[in-house]
């Protein structure tokens, strides 16, 4: 065995080893595209159910955002196997507008429940939020413009400039 593959070796067996973490998604985040823009990967999924969450359209933003509202529920999906330098990239993205917080899903698949980190609205007051956020309508209305600005925020994270995702997405949305 060469010392090359010796250290790929030692290398995937260390990530191996690491701990993986599962992180419901419900807006933007169910879009392959912008997952595998942020992790260069598309990690497996599962449909999944949030119990007593209800998610919101906020003025001024194409993203949602989520809080607990007793008798709602949130129907997105838990992308699996998260690495923990790709979960710092996702606490990246949302910035200080949500809070990581853990919450117990239910997969659609029949395979019962399931512990995942989860983004919610920090400010559980906003009067920015109402109704209800929609998907599909914003996948055609809004997904290539916001993957650009994604794809910004990645570039921009790699070269360590310390420009937040919302400073990034409220500067490419005032071009358009």
């Amino acid at each position: 065995m060469t010392t090359a593959s010796m250290t790929a070796t030692v290398a995937e067996s260390a990530a191996a080893s690491l701990p993986l973490h599962n992180v419901f998604v419900y807006g933007s985040l169910l879009a392959d595209e912008v997952v595998n823009a942020l992790l260069k990967r598309m990690p497996p999924c599962s449909p999944a159910i949030l119990n007593g969450y209800h998610r919101y359209s906020i003025k001024g933003r194409v993203y949602p955002a989520i809080l607990p509202v007793e008798s709602k529920k949130v129907i997105g999906r838990v992308i699996k196997g998260v690495t923990d330098a790709e979960l710092h990239v996702l606490d990246a993205f949302e910035d200080e507008e949500y809070k990581r917080s853990t919450v117990e899903v239910f997969l659609n698949d029949d395979s019962g429940e399931l512990f995942a980190e989860t983004y919610v609205w920090a400010d559980k007051d906003d009067p920015k939020l109402y109704g209800e956020w929609d998907f599909e309508e914003w996948k055609e209305l809004h997904l290539k413009d916001f993957l650009s600005m994604t794809e910004g925020f990645v570039k921009e994270l790699e070269q360590l400039e310390l420009k937040t995702r919302v400073a990034t997405y409220e500067a490419y949305y005032k071009k358009l």
